[in-house]
């Protein structure tokens, strides 16, 4: 029988461990196995190593992974799209599944917020089977109702897998503050989802190391603040403030991951500014501010959790389109 190697936590903060199970190919309806090529290291995977979040253990971590559809189950034609499905194709699937049944799901329309949702990576202790529900593996068991999307033959594993959930965690995020043409988004925070919210909109962003923010100036970044150069609160409030005029942000987006940077967000916003908070995806701690400020500047203040599968087909399509782009002659 086909067996994987596996990477597993067994325990918070402790090195993981490899093992390997037997692949079952005996598929159900609607299920499918797949080769994973390549996964990526998302932050939320430092979180789980550090007990931040309550997940079974055992678990195989990896939920930003693509690879090649070894077989399909009865049922499995299509993609998430309405392509056809085939043995080989390269493909990349939502992190994770909803039940589309619960109050969040049907009535309140807010799938992210399932009382049944599970994620690959996640939610599923490698002890009980099929076991291989993670992508740090050489094979995934996909279950019924994943959303699986086939990749154009312009866009390598590289890319989508570089991008992450990042890139789908940043658009499901701005489509829900409703940043607008014309407005003017300050991003806290140079890491893979504030760089990838700055792909999607021209933005001043507010962050460190030097590397990231020279990368953000290569993503598109209008201007950067640096956290080494303007090392308190109000100078780096000043300068951002030079750089979008003297009202301040239409739009912040905090893709820190940090507390304390939440209230220093607030005071970035113009008055009737709409501040979203993004990357605080895992319990990082209290942090204190004067709610008065929310009242003053009649903010709105919004939170985002994790992504639909309409935002993986959204990433895909950006993706592809960029690639596209540089292909071109003279690029």
């Amino acid at each position: 029988m086909l067996k994987s190697k596996v990477a597993v936590l067994t325990a918070y903060q402790k090195p993981l461990e490899v093992r390997e199970y037997e692949v079952d190919d005996t598929l159900g309806a609607g299920e499918a196995l797949a080769r994973v090529e390549m996964a990526g290291i998302c932050g939320t995977d430092v979180h789980l190593w550090k007990g931040e979040l309550p997940i079974p253990v055992p678990v195989i971590l990896g939920h930003e992974s693509a690879g090649r559809i070894e077989r399909l189950g009865p049922g499995l034609e299509k993609d998430w799209s309405g392509q056809p499905l085939a043995v080989g194709d390269r493909v990349v699937w939502a992190s994770s599944i909803v039940c589309g049944e619960c109050y969040y799901c049907r009535i309140k329309r807010t799938p992210t917020r399932c009382l049944k949702r599970k994620a690959y990576g996640i939610s599923y202790c490698c002890d009980e089977a099929p076991h291989l529900r993670g992508g740090y593996s050489e094979w995934i068991l996909l279950r019924a109702g994943s959303s699986i999307f086939k990749l154009p033959d312009v866009l390598p594993f590289e890319s989508i897998v570089g991008a992450g959930c990042a890139l789908n965690t940043a658009l499901q995020g701005i489509e829900r503050i409703g940043v607008e043409m014309g407005d003017t988004v300050v991003v806290q925070g140079a890491g893979p989802v504030g760089l990838a919210a700055l792909a999607v909109a021209k933005t001043v962003v507010v962050g460190g190391p030097a590397h990231r923010l020279k990368m953000a100036l290569e993503f598109g970044a209008d201007a950067v603040v640096s956290l080494e150069e303007y090392g308190t609160v109000e100078a780096r409030r000043k300068a951002v403030f030079d750089a979008v005029g003297e009202y301040g942000a239409d739009v912040v987006l905090e893709c820190v991951g940090h507390p304390s940077a939440v209230p220093e967000g607030f005071e970035l916003c113009r008055d009737g500014g709409k501040y979203l908070v993004l990357g605080q995806y895992a319990n990082a701690g209290n942090v204190e501010f004067n709610p008065h400020i929310i009242t003053k500047k009649q903010l709105t203040v919004m939170g985002s959790w994790a992504f639909e599968p309409r935002h993986v087909q959204g990433a895909v399509d950006f993706l592809a389109r960029s690639a596209k782009w540089r292909d071109l002659p003279g690029r």
